[in-house]
């Protein structure tokens, strides 16, 4: 298996071949499809660290501006999520458009990203944990990050694992973004409880209490009242407590997303008619979790499968594909690459519609 590093740099390759052969210019006009949604989490300045295995889910303010500037050169419309049904279906003639959504509710949002959103005229989705709006709840992936820069030795029993013991150590950043990766691979395919378990473990060793990273970093019901006034802001669900929705049974998984919907709609008083699947990948939301986000109504539900979207994704609303802005390749070369939609021909094995 590649390790994080490894896959990125061929990420980073694959972007300049691409871009180096003209290929987003000149493949984009069968690749782009009628638009894509961009993923984005955090945006905020950078804070250059040796140890940051999280970095990939921040981008800065500038890269969002030059996103969007990019975006409008590329010919690109920015419209709202409400839209993209219609556009869908509608006829190919339009300009092909982007919809910019941003997961879990991180108040780095508001404070950069808005502004930014607000000078470029731009419509934009924010997609709401309400267990994290009430200050609660596991960013158990920031929790893990925090847990190994405070400790020095990362052992964790098989039990813990539901494999083989890890004793590793952790006293620089190089040692420390290996334990990172080693423990994530470890508990990322192990049942949620078992991972949230293993995780609060570390915390504790490492001196602070789970459960606490939500109140600092997400907002609060009363930001998100402010917020969700700006017309140019629709509010989406992203279940109650960010689990992944496939590892649990039916019932668990309908709740998540019928309790976020309602527990969202009764605090901001507002419709909340789209879904974003928690981290979104066929391992976390697959077939049941499309139905029971169309059987509850929901307009949309977006995934985090890569592709942009086709004529053929009207008849897949609730398992919508996204593009991840990636902190990790915030150059003009990747951006222009993804936005065109032609590394997703290799990706998707030139499938336009990925639903299984």
């Amino acid at each position: 298996m590649l390790s994080s590093r490894n896959r990125h740099r061929l990420f980073r390759a694959g972007f300049s071949a691409v871009s180096l052969a003209g290929a987003d210019r000149w493949l984009a006009p069968a690749t782009r499809g009628r638009g894509l949604i961009l993923t984005f989490h955090h945006v905020r300045p950078a804070a250059p660290a040796a140890y940051a295995p999280n970095s990939l889910l921040a981008i800065t303010p500038d890269f969002l501006d030059r996103t969007l500037t990019l975006l409008r050169a590329r010919g690109f419309e920015l419209i709202g999520l409400d839209a993209v049904p219609e556009r869908l279906s509608g006829r190919a003639t339009q300009a092909p458009f982007a919809v910019l959504t941003f997961d879990d509710g991180y108040r780095d949002n508001l404070q950069f990203a808005a502004p930014i959103l607000a000078r470029h005229g731009a419509p934009w989705t924010l997609f709401v944990a309400s267990d994290f709006a009430e200050g609660r709840g596991r960013l158990w992936w920031i929790e893990l990050e925090r847990a190994i820069a405070a400790l020095d030795r990362v052992a964790l029993s098989p039990e813990q694992t539901g494999g083989l013991a890890l004793d590793l150590l952790a006293g620089d950043a190089a040692q420390k973004s290996a334990a990172f990766d080693a423990v994530y691979r470890a508990l990322r395919s192990a049942p949620e409880e078992r991972l949230l378990a293993t995780i609060a473990a570390l915390c504790e060793r490492a001196g602070f209490a789970p459960g606490k990273v939500a109140e600092e970093l997400c907002l609060s019901w009363d930001e998100l009242r402010a917020l969700a006034a700006n017309p140019a802001v629709t509010i989406g669900a992203h279940t109650v407590s960010h689990p992944m929705l496939a590892k649990h049974d039916e019932t668990f998984a309908r709740r998540e997303v019928a309790e976020s919907r309602a527990r969202i709609a009764a605090s901001l008083g507002r419709d909340i008619r789209h879904l974003s699947f928690p981290v979104g990948d066929p391992t976390s939301a697959g077939p049941r979790e499309f139905a029971i986000a169309r059987e509850l109504g929901f307009a949309t539900a977006v995934t985090t499968r890569p592709g942009h979207l086709f004529a053929d994704h009207a008849g897949h609303l609730h398992a919508l594909p996204r593009v991840s802005i990636n902190g990790l390749h915030q150059t003009d070369a990747a951006l222009a690459s993804l936005i065109s939609g032609v590394p997703f021909l290799v990706w998707n094995r030139g499938r336009r519609i990925n639903v299984g």
